[in-house]
């Protein structure tokens, strides 16, 4: 067993799980804690530091999702197999779907894709909106820069960094009127005689926007850690687009074992790249947001995407793309003609939001009140004692439930429908129907953001009348 020497520095701004959290992960990644081996028990570990127990165990589950350690029941926890890996290496900085629209309505939604626009901060943004236009300021009104306004890249570039782990300058940084016109914008650069490879279930939105680019595209079946990057392999594609913090619509946290595998993909032929979409990682309810794929990328190889859709509101139309530097001349060599697709007023009153802390503000707000509504979603559906399991929950704003075999997604589908409750079913997702497992037993995804408490008990008490003969 690995002896733990760790110094705790009771007075310091960080917690002292992520204290823990960042001890354990540095000595895995510098080899010091051999893959194989076991780590001090939960109960060992709180006794010897002299901290609580439940202190010990947020550190060990932060460090379970990022795949650095492994529990094995009733033996305990040891380091995962991370060695002979794609290295972690620091990198140098330099200086200088949405879903077709149902015209059914329903008393209760529980569309994956809700946002909840209550939460809103109409004040704040009326206030910044007139500070903004208080003078006459005609440069406002001008074309400004393609890739956006310098300020709202570095007020950007610096909460990736602070927040996600991005290493990045505001240089690399692009903005633009949503992630389909980034997506659009990134093919016309590296063009599009690419063969992009998708998760498979997938965000159906993606696959049509490269596909209707004329790309060639193709899905690779996941298992529980992400992309199967034997799979990928054997595709022929030479670009990967994928979702590692949290994977729509399975939601599934990439490990870092299967991250370092996916960057030694990319960096084994020129012209590999790896699509990152971090849509909704704002949202995670245990431990810290998972870091980005980008951050741990030394070779230019990550090409990441973002928007403030999901955590600001989707009508802003504001999302961004940092480039690697090899893109970004790419970029400034075929497009840097054409102009931003961002209000320069939309951009300097985001830039303020970010800057003044609204942003943060805005996000601990949301995050708690996701929060109440996840924790009560899965209150009821406990209760509901049925055949089904639950997965994809602590994270995003959407959880599914897995029934068994002999059940009917089509059946689960109708009948909440009968009685006025809209679901989703995990069919809608895949791309190619024989990538689904066969015998698989229905899946169905609930999301919870854009209904309140109330809202979703009411919800599922009509659910658990509607599926009786299925629970």
């Amino acid at each position: 067993m690995y002896e733990l020497a760790i110094n705790l520095q009771t007075k310091s701004k960080t917690p002292l799980y992520e204290q823990i959290y960042n001890y354990i992960k540095r000595e895995i990644q510098d080899g010091h804690i051999k893959s194989g081996e076991r780590l001090p028990s939960t109960r060992a570990l709180s006794r010897h530091l002299e901290v609580s127990r439940s202190t010990v165990e947020l550190a060990y589950e932060q460090l379970l999702s990022e795949g650095y350690v492994e529990a094995v029941p009733c033996r305990g926890y040891f380091a995962s197999q991370i060695d002979e890996l794609y290295q972690l290496e620091k990198p140098a900085i330099p200086e200088s779907e949405s879903e077709t629209e149902s015209f059914q309505k329903y008393d209760y939604d529980f569309t994956p894709n809700g946002v909840d626009l209550n939460s809103f901060p109409y004040n704040v943004w009326r206030k910044l909106s007139r500070e903004c236009l208080t003078d006459d300021r005609a440069e406002l009104f001008r074309l400004g820069n393609p890739q956006g306004e310098y300020g709202l890249r570095n007020a950007i570039s610096s909460y990736l960094h602070q927040a996600r782990g991005v290493n990045c300058r505001p240089e690399q940084v692009i903005v633009g009127a949503g992630g389909e016109y980034l997506l659009m914008l990134l093919v016309t650069v590296i063009g599009n005689g690419h063969r992009i490879a998708l998760e498979n279930p997938t965000y159906r939105q993606a696959y049509r926007l490269f596909e209707n680019l004329s790309c060639q595209v193709c899905t690779v079946d996941m298992d529980k850690s992400g992309m199967r990057v034997d799979r990928l392999q054997g595709s022929g594609a030479d670009i990967a687009f994928v979702m590692p913090s949290h994977q729509y619509p399975l939601g599934i946290v990439m490990p870092i074992r299967r991250r370092m595998e996916l960057l030694k993909w990319a960096d084994e032929k020129e012209g590999r790249y790896i699509i990152e979409d971090d849509y909704d990682s704002e949202f995670r309810y245990k431990g810290k947001p998972i870091p980005a794929l980008q951050g741990y990328d030394s070779k230019g190889k990550v090409i990441y995407t973002g928007t403030f859709s999901k955590s600001v509101a989707p009508a802003i139309r504001v999302g961004y793309m940092v480039l690697p530097e090899s893109v970004l001349e790419a970029y400034r060599r075929k497009c840097s003609f054409l102009n931003s697709t961002v209000s320069r007023v939309d951009q300097l009153i985001l830039q303020k939001f970010i800057e003044d802390g609204y942003y943060e503000r805005h996000l601990n707000k949301t995050r708690a009140l996701y929060r109440n509504r996840h924790d009560v979603l899965l209150s009821c559906l406990k209760e509901m004692h049925g055949n089904f399991r639950i997965s994809g929950e602590n994270a995003g704003v959407h959880l599914l439930l897995r029934f068994g075999q002999g059940v009917s997604e089509e059946m689960l589908v109708g009948s909440a429908a009968e009685n006025g409750v809209k679901v989703y079913g995990l069919s809608g997702y895949y791309v190619k129907e024989e990538g689904r497992k066969e015998g698989q037993g229905a899946v169905i995804l609930l999301g919870y953001a854009n209904m309140g408490e109330e809202k979703i008990e009411k919800a599922c008490r009509l659910l658990r009348k509607a599926w009786e003969k299925y629970l």
